[in-house]
């Protein structure tokens, strides 16, 4: 773990070529991809505490993403509230098996496939408890109200369990980091990666001031689009001021109200978990399902960019920065089924959406707090984390 920085180690800090240190953070490629952003972009004003906050020596946002770059965590366990808040409309808690369906169409059917469980982490305020002894051994436990599901990561084994159906998930992967891959975001540092990927020339980030977090001193990162079509209002993640390691992130849209994803720490320890803690055996009477895909390459690595949309063929970005727009050819004529066609679903799904025109045509708007897609009734789709006008205008433009 880093020792807290001095002023004079700040100072120097300045001054160092940061090249030395490349080749051991090169491991953590998220953070040392934005090391080099330009000046205009980093904030170089000093973190100052608030009143309460914790008073710590200085930094800038370039040092304290440097500081991320370098964090070495190997051994924790802790507690993880994540609440998010996308403005679904009420379902009755249909979305969430309708996101799950969806995952476990594209797997093998197992409630235990990682895939299929942590969707639901895209709705409501869930707790987690996590533990990971160095890179090999992980556990990510989601409680549930009578019941637990886990995903643990030993060596060569991936196991999901969920107790409610007794079902288990196993997957003897070659490559060792495909359980990380097999679950969307789920802790703090999760979503901070994901966010330091969008940090360009588009981008402010700023440190705005210090915090405390599950008993931790902590610098806030600020980060801001500068773009005026995001949907994104500000990002702010909390970084242990000892370790580097993000504890907890909140993201903010442009309308206001409630983050729509706030995902920290409530406690953290850095010793080592016990050995039991990633221990499993398929319990007595479970059903056990092998991943038949484990072991096998992908058939598209996604490149630098392409986020969660890269898997799709022939899929096209509009735009740049935080205005960038995903688009791609459905193949299907005719935009959204409605009347005797789309029967009572069609009429439904209509309802939820907005009717748009331009140069493209015609076509659908369906909104959330950060994401919106447009559906065009020649069968293309533009989704991103822009405005409905934004949508429109790229779909002008893609015409």
């Amino acid at each position: 773990m880093a020792p807290y920085e001095s002023d004079d180690a700040v100072d120097a800090a300045r001054d160092e070529d940061p090249r030395p240190n490349r080749r051991k953070a090169a491991r953590y490629a998220v953070p040392v991809a934005v090391v080099g952003v330009a000046a205009a972009t980093i904030g170089l004003v000093p973190a100052l505490a608030d009143s309460g906050d914790p008073d710590l020596p200085r930094i800038t946002a370039q040092q304290l993403i440097e500081k991320m770059a370098k964090s070495d965590v190997q051994q924790l366990s802790g507690t993880v509230k994540i609440s998010t808040d996308l403005g679904l409309p009420d379902l009755g808690g249909l979305e969430n098996g309708m996101l799950s369906g969806a995952a476990q169409g594209s797997g093998d059917g197992s409630s235990a496939d990682p895939q299929a469980k942590l969707t639901e982490l895209v709705t409501g305020t869930h707790t987690l408890r996590v533990a990971a002894d160095g890179p090999d051994r992980q556990k990510l436990s989601l409680l549930e109200r009578g019941a637990e599901y886990s995903l643990v990561h030993d060596g060569k084994d991936v196991w999901g369990y969920d107790s409610k159906t007794n079902e288990v998930y196993h997957s003897t992967a070659a490559d060792s980091g495909k359980h990380r891959g097999a679950r969307p975001p789920a802790t703090p540092k999760d979503f901070a990666d994901e966010a330091l990927k969008a940090v360009d020339d588009t981008t402010s980030v700023t440190v705005d001031g210090t915090a405390h977090v599950a008993g931790r001193d902590a610098y806030k990162l600020l980060i801001q689009p500068k773009q005026a079509g995001s949907t994104v209002g500000a990002i702010s993640i909390a970084v242990d001021a000892k370790t580097g390691l993000p504890l907890k992130f909140t993201l903010t849209p442009k309308s206001g109200g409630a983050a729509v994803v706030d995902a920290g720490f409530t406690q953290v320890s850095f010793g080592r978990p016990a050995a039991s803690t990633f221990d499993f055996t398929p319990p007595k009477g479970a059903k056990v399902t092998e991943d038949e895909e484990a072991g096998k390459a992908p058939e598209h690595t996604p490149r630098h960019g392409e986020g969660l949309a890269g898997g799709l063929d022939g899929m096209n970005v509009i735009g740049e920065g935080w205005t960038s727009v995903a688009a791609f050819d459905t193949g299907a004529k005719g935009g959204m089924p409605s009347g005797s066609q789309g029967g009572d679903l069609g009429g439904f799904l209509g309802s939820l959406g907005d009717p748009v025109s331009g140069k493209f045509g015609k076509g659908t708007v369906f909104s959330t707090r950060l994401v919106n897609a447009l559906i065009t009734d020649d069968g293309k789709v533009y989704a991103g984390a822009v405005t409905k006008d934004a949508l429109v205008k790229a779909a002008d433009t893609g015409k």
